[in-house]
């Protein structure tokens, strides 16, 4: 891993001593532009690229820093400055209608080099695509389109980071496509891949906690359950309305065989997720939103506290309010934007009461943001957020504020 990025680090000082061509396609914004015919399955290519000289690659990427102060119920760790993430992107077009991708993610920067995607794509048909390797499973929007610099707030959403395991990847094969017809696109995916374990339920968390399982790095060699995760999205799009997508994962996540011996009952998690885009007319506001509903088999001999059941998901709002030349920047962009979450780790009644039980979380955060080019972004944003806990007390009320940037490079 260390040569690894060492080459790295060398191909991107060698792109600027030598002659670099940046694809002009990709220097677009990063809000949606409904006259493109792309979809979110595009997102693994809508980034911005530097091809070097005649090298058989190319490179790009992105990273993530900021200043926040938060708080809950008046206890506070006072300032903190922090550099979440940088990633690396490296392509190639291997020959005609073969590509390889992949994404490195440095995150923490001092902590963690994990390899989030890296596949072949070998192309058919428009509508008929093989892709295998270590894939993003397609379970919502923002797992494949989460890149930093194209959102308007320093936080990821918390459904989708904290419910759903945010840049969920495994190894696995599978097949997508797409078709459009004037205003009209569709797409879709279908992968077989690697998947959970028992750590969803059998965590430090104490409580049903889809995002463990991203710690076992073993599934990327063997699965627990010895069956295949399956995962599937379609999305349809028209240029003048939006994209809708409808996502599915599902399989058993528990190891129930052992040499040929059941040991287990086979216990199972079911996805649903649903997304929307779109930019509504004249304004030219942004809108995206995403919910996702989750059912796990949980053992009859767990707690309460452990759900089998979770929804949550949230809808950003972004209204651009000035766009000029400014500060020597041309078409310069200050955006307003607002952020709604809210999510429930465990749906449902008490047995012995009928009460509800609690552990869910709301948050507003409004925000503003300054692009002084599409690629680039200054973000400043305040968290106001209640959570309650398991039985539903009053909620813990957290406040932040926090100032990032973002950029690809």
């Amino acid at each position: 891993m260390k040569k690894l990025v060492t080459i790295l680090t060398l191909i991107l000082i060698t792109g600027f001593s030598v002659q670099a061509q940046i694809d002009p396609k990709l220097l677009k914004s990063p809000v949606r532009d409904t006259t493109k015919q792309i979809l979110n399955m595009d997102a693994v290519y809508e980034r911005p690229f530097i091809t070097v000289g005649k090298l058989p690659v190319s490179v790009g990427g992105y990273m993530e820093a900021n200043w926040q102060y938060q708080g809950t119920d008046g206890v506070s760790d006072g300032h903190q400055f922090q550099f979440r993430r940088m990633t690396l992107f490296v392509a190639s077009t291997i020959s005609k209608r073969i590509k390889f991708l992949s994404e490195i993610e440095f995150e923490p920067a001092d902590k963690e080099i994990a390899i989030e995607f890296a596949a072949l794509d070998l192309e058919l048909h428009p509508m008929l695509n093989l892709r295998g390797g270590m894939i993003m499973n397609p379970i919502g929007a923002f797992n494949q389109n989460h890149d930093g610099p194209k959102w308007e707030f320093t936080d990821r959403p918390i459904a989708m980071t904290q419910m759903l395991p945010a840049t969920w990847s495994n190894a696995g094969f599978g097949i997508y496509g797409k078709y459009y017809n004037t205003d009209w696109m569709f797409g879709y995916e279908l992968y077989a891949s690697s998947g959970f374990d028992n750590s969803i339920i059998a965590n430090g968390e104490n409580k049903t906690f889809l995002p463990a399982a991203k710690e076992n790095a073993e599934r990327f060699e063997e699965m627990a359950s010895g069956e295949p995760l399956l995962t599937g999205k379609v999305a349809v799009r028209h240029n003048k309305i939006g994209e809708i997508g409808l996502s599915y994962m599902g399989g058993a996540y528990n190891k129930w065989r052992n040499d040929g011996v059941i040991v287990d009952d086979k216990r199972r998690l079911d996805v649903f997720a649903v997304d929307f885009n779109t930019v509504l007319p004249m304004l030219n506001t942004f809108i995206t939103a995403e919910w996702a509903w989750i059912k796990v088999d949980v053992p009859t001999t767990y707690s309460q506290q452990f759900g089998n059941k979770q929804q949550g998901g949230f809808a950003d709002i972004v209204q651009p309010v000035l766009k000029k030349n400014m500060l020597g920047w041309q078409n310069a962009t200050l955006s307003l934007a607002c952020r709604l979450e809210y999510v429930d780790w465990n749906v449902g009644k008490f047995r012995e009461t009928g009460g509800n039980i609690g552990d869910e979380l709301w948050s507003i955060m409004p925000g503003v943001s300054f692009r002084p080019r599409p690629q680039t972004v200054l973000r400043f944003s305040y968290r106001a957020q209640w959570q309650k806990d398991l039985l539903g007390n009053p909620p813990a009320r957290t406040s932040a504020l926090q100032f990032g940037l973002s950029t690809y490079f």
